[in-house]
């Protein structure tokens, strides 16, 4: 890959901070200098560090990785609903820009505190919302709830491909997605790929979910290459960039 890419998805697992058992399972260590590693020679120059369901509310670990990775790198968190306006500013002046909701693997929100919670972040420091959720069980009123929101995206190209047609009208809402976690994905990716982006050019961020943690396969280095080739040239420095980019400014 010669282009320039925003890694809108990845971990960091450092041993140095907690991490707690998440449906039985704890992942191995990958740090920051082994996420520099991994990616070496991609094109990757900025990217957002998301926080794990095994990772809970701790921020030790996502303030080091924002640290080690520099400022073309953001934070997703994960927080209590009650947190604080100023720790959320605290977290915003560390280089965090979203909070996450775990909605597939059982997060601690339901959805009046998702709704709570994505509105005060988004008032007191204009952070967006990221749902890891499968897009089969996005219903008429979900839809609606999620698609009021100031600013949301969802992970892994909604998941399935049943739950396309539920992804694409909130693409048409102003919803973004990410194009990630093929390993662990039941759908043609350049299919949907397609379909986003020709709802909206600006909805589609890509990134690696390095390091992939209980998917069927690891990322590869191929799935940047499916990408852009699902792609017209003129639409992938958005993709692959802007789009990204400015979403986490």
């Amino acid at each position: 890959m010669t282009r320039r890419i925003f890694d809108a998805h990845l971990h960091i697992i450092d041993p140095a901070h907690p991490l707690v058992e998440n449906n039985g399972y704890l992942p191995e260590a990958f740090t920051a200098a082994d996420y520099r590693s991994r990616i070496e020679g991609l094109g990757i120059a900025g990217g957002a560090v998301v926080s794990g369901s095994f990772q809970a509310f701790d921020q030790g670990y996502l303030i080091d990785a924002l640290r080690a990775l520099g400022p073309t790198y953001a934070g997703v968190t994960q927080i209590p609903v009650d947190t604080p306006d100023t720790r959320i500013r605290e977290l915003h002046d560390a280089g965090v820009r979203a909070v996450r909701f775990n909605v597939a693997r059982g997060g601690s929100a339901d959805l009046d505190d998702l709704d709570r919670l994505a509105r005060r972040v988004h008032d007191v420091a204009g952070w967006h919302s990221e749902l890891y959720i499968d897009a089969r069980t996005i219903d008429g009123a979900l839809s609606a709830r999620l698609a009021a929101l100031p600013a949301v995206s969802i992970d892994h190209l909604g998941m399935h491909s049943d739950g396309l047609p539920n992804l694409l009208r909130l693409v048409e809402r102003g919803v973004k997605v990410k194009a990630t976690g093929f390993g662990r994905v039941e759908l043609d990716p350049s299919a949907v790929i397609r379909a986003i982006v020709d709802v909206d050019p600006t909805a589609l961020m890509v990134g690696t979910d390095l390091p992939s943690t209980r998917a069927r396969r690891p990322f590869h280095d191929d799935d940047l290459r499916l990408i852009e080739d699902a792609l017209d040239p003129a639409e992938v420095d958005a993709v692959l960039w802007n789009n990204a980019a400015a979403f986490y400014a």
